[in-house]
């Protein structure tokens, strides 16, 4: 797994090249002149992309929908298909998309190389004034050459964890959002902070032999909210050794960082 930045990570799953949530783009935003700005470039340059087998998509705000990274990837790799949850079919097709397949929650797709499900999350959708939640939300668990990810997408702490890491578990990796929660009265709802990313892990993971690792995304690229940029990463550690989780289980990446991983 290689971390891009944000929730932008390539997966490399033996033959099956994954991309979540893909953003090259200066800024989160309709506009790129207005709206929240990049403070570390994308950790892996465009053009150095592998081919890719599928782009899995978590929601449509522009944090992890890029209208500008949808037609490059379109462009390039026009063949690749593309996983979204309901609704947003119709916009990626008018983004150049050729090849999209629209899921519900606990609905999978299934091709001779992976298997990728659509499960629950708790977050919101919006792109324009009055289309709030016209489109879905979720997270995926995608299988290939025997290793098993879960991709938290964008979500706050919500009970169908446990049914997510019950009904589609064991996981090899698990990949949670830690940051853009304060303030937490208004952000709650909508994101985790490190102490729910923790709690949503051992849910995940519960009863499993072994501590799988955990990737810390969703902070550090864009500044969406008001705790400090560098708080999630150092928050999120303090919690996880409380909770007396493994250190070698926590991977908080730098943007560009690649781990490697076993299938058990």
């Amino acid at each position: 797994m290689t971390w891009i930045g944000h929730s932008t990570a390539l997966l490399q799953l033996g033959p099956v090249n994954v991309l979540t949530d893909p953003v090259w783009s200066e800024r989160a935003s309709p506009f790129q002149w207005l709206g929240p700005r990049r403070l570390m470039s994308p950790g892996l340059d465009f053009d150095a992309l592998p081919p890719l087998d599928v782009v899995v998509l978590s929601h449509n705000h522009y944090d992890h929908l890029d209208a500008t990274t949808v037609r490059r990837i379109a462009g390039r790799f026009p063949d690749t298909p593309w996983l979204c949850p309901l609704g947003l079919g119709e916009l990626l097709h008018s983004f150049g998309v050729r090849e999209v397949t629209e899921r519900d929650w606990w609905q999978t797709f299934e091709t001779s190389t992976f298997t990728a499900t659509c499960a629950p999350a708790q977050h919101f959708s919006a792109r324009w004034i009055g289309d709030r939640n016209d489109t879905l939300w979720c997270s995926w668990v995608i299988q290939a050459d025997g290793a098993r990810v879960f991709f938290g997408g964008d979500t706050a702490l919500h009970p169908a964890f446990a049914e997510i890491g019950a009904r589609l578990g064991a996981f090899d990796l698990v990949m949670l959002p830690i940051g853009a929660y304060e303030p937490r009265w208004f952000m709650r709802r909508v994101h985790m902070n490190p102490e729910d990313a923790v709690a949503a892990y051992r849910a995940l993971v519960d009863g499993a032999r072994a501590a799988p690792p955990c990737f810390a995304m969703h902070w550090g690229t864009f500044r969406l909210t008001d705790e400090p940029i560098e708080e999630p990463p150092m928050r999120f550690a303090q919690r996880w050794r409380e909770a007396g989780l493994p250190a070698s289980a926590n991977w908080t990446l730098a943007h560009g960082e690649t781990r490697r991983f076993r299938a058990t």
